[in-house]
């Protein structure tokens, strides 16, 4: 049975969609009335614009708040995975706020590039060489593993914004194909000292870095910092096309990349990881993709009475993992509670739902510790959750981000099939990558 997600959008309409969630509740049986009541409730004690809650197998969270944004309502939203998975690093210490600082002054040129705010792109670029000749032996020293490696990528990342402030003062004429040309190698050489900025920032995390999990968790598949998962699809045997239509490009194939991040979720993340080790989801279904999530995990599919790994038939209890949610400045995730039910309902979660693609587990609505084998991507949409409305933060756990071929989820379809799910870097257990760059 699958889990149904609820949403409920804080405007003029109200509309109900199927929560993902386990199988193991029935959907809630408010009424429509009720909801309302509801909606007036959280708009006039919050200000919040749209709350998700799942009934089903993937009962996802409320929207996810930008966790390096503004939290007020037209602020910019930090939309970019990778920039979320930088930010998620456990990077701590006096070293944190000089790489912090190199991170924003880098991740600035890309925003500016893409506006053509050339003279503040040009300050940014002056800003990130700057930052790297005065700040780069403080952050190459924190991290004697990685100290030369570091010091090394530093000077790439130098090579690589060299040219961009002389480039961008010659650009032509708006339009043109000069201004084209020099705007594509900017992004192009920004996007590279990005990539340079993650592998730093990796390097910097402290080498017995472990989460603290609680010792009744213990028989639970655990993951140590990253791995890389690759999913490929097909359309499935009722579709209108047999290809995928992404802008006018057509694709026999849908693959997709994803981070999962055992720094925040270490459990939710094992599990997954195992999952997909043992095959479990290849030849699966899509069992929801409706313009909010894309899901799947679903045994028996929605409509059987299975609702997660482990079950022979409706009476087994499948395996479980509790909601796990990881705070930001907190040093371990927090086990079996929402951010409501602990108080903390205004507190930014580390890896939050803000990014198109961004993985969530699926749970029964009324049970936090209830997910099993029930994931879903989130189709973020900023114009739908603007920064600080988004509460699927504190009620799901989100445990990865799309960080390749994101775009096909818009065309996958319920009903397409997942040909094959594998790893493509994961550290013992699962896999044998002993590295920092998964």
């Amino acid at each position: 049975m699958r889990w149904r997600i609820l949403v409920v959008w804080c405007a003029s309409a109200l509309q109900h969609s199927p929560p993902p969630r386990s199988s193991r509740a029935p959907p809630p049986t408010k009424s429509l009335a009720a909801w309302r009541r509801v909606v007036a409730n959280v708009a006039v004690s919050t200000g919040i614009a749209a709350m998700v809650t799942m009934g089903g197998p993937v009962d996802s969270a409320t929207a996810a708040r930008p966790q390096n944004a503004a939290s007020s309502a037209g602020s910019r939203v930090n939309k970019d995975a990778e920039s979320l998975l930088r930010y998620g690093l456990p990077v701590s210490g006096p070293v944190s706020g000089d790489a912090r600082k190199l991170q924003a002054a880098v991740e600035s040129i890309r925003d500016d590039l893409r506006s053509k705010r050339v003279a503040a792109a040009i300050q940014d670029v002056e800003t990130a060489k700057r930052l790297v000749a005065s700040k780069g032996p403080t952050i190459a020293g924190g991290s004697a593993a990685f100290k030369t490696d570091i010091e090394a990528k530093l000077a790439e990342m130098t090579s690589e914004l060299g040219p961009v402030a002389g480039e961008l003062g010659a650009i032509g004429p708006p339009g043109s194909p000069q201004e084209r040309e020099v705007l594509d190698d900017a992004e192009a050489r920004q996007a590279a000292a990005a990539q340079l900025m993650t592998q730093i920032e990796a390097r910097l995390v402290p080498p017995d870095f472990k989460a603290t999990v609680p010792p009744e968790y213990g028989d639970l598949p655990r993951l140590g910092g990253r791995a890389r998962v690759e999913f490929v699809f097909k359309k499935g045997p009722d579709a209108e096309s047999t290809k995928f239509n992404i802008d006018g490009k057509l694709y026999d194939r849908a693959r997709l990349e994803m981070i999962v991040d055992g720094y925040t979720a270490p459990l939710t993340s094992g599990n997954f990881l195992d999952l997909v080790k043992k095959n479990f989801y290849d030849g699966m279904q899509i069992q929801r993709a409706d313009g909010f999530v894309v899901q799947t995990g679903d045994p028996d599919g929605p409509d059987g009475p299975l609702v997660g790994y482990g079950q022979r038939s409706a009476s087994d209890t499948p395996r479980t993992v509790p909601l796990e949610l990881h705070f930001k400045g907190d040093e371990a995730p927090t086990y079996g509670a929402t951010s409501e039910d602990l108080g903390r309902g205004a507190a930014q979660t580390t890896l939050p739902f803000q990014s198109y693609g961004a993985l969530g587990m699926a749970r029964d609505e009324y049970d936090p510790d209830s997910a099993s084998s029930q994931f879903f991507w989130l189709l973020f949409d900023s114009d739908l959750t603007p920064a600080g409305k988004n509460l699927l933060d504190g009620r799901y756990a989100a445990f990865g981000y799309t960080v390749k071929g994101e775009d096909f989820l818009a065309d996958v379809a319920e009903g397409d099939i997942i040909e094959s799910a594998k790893l493509i870097r994961a550290p013992p257990p699962f896999g044998d990558y002993t590295g920092v760059d998964p």
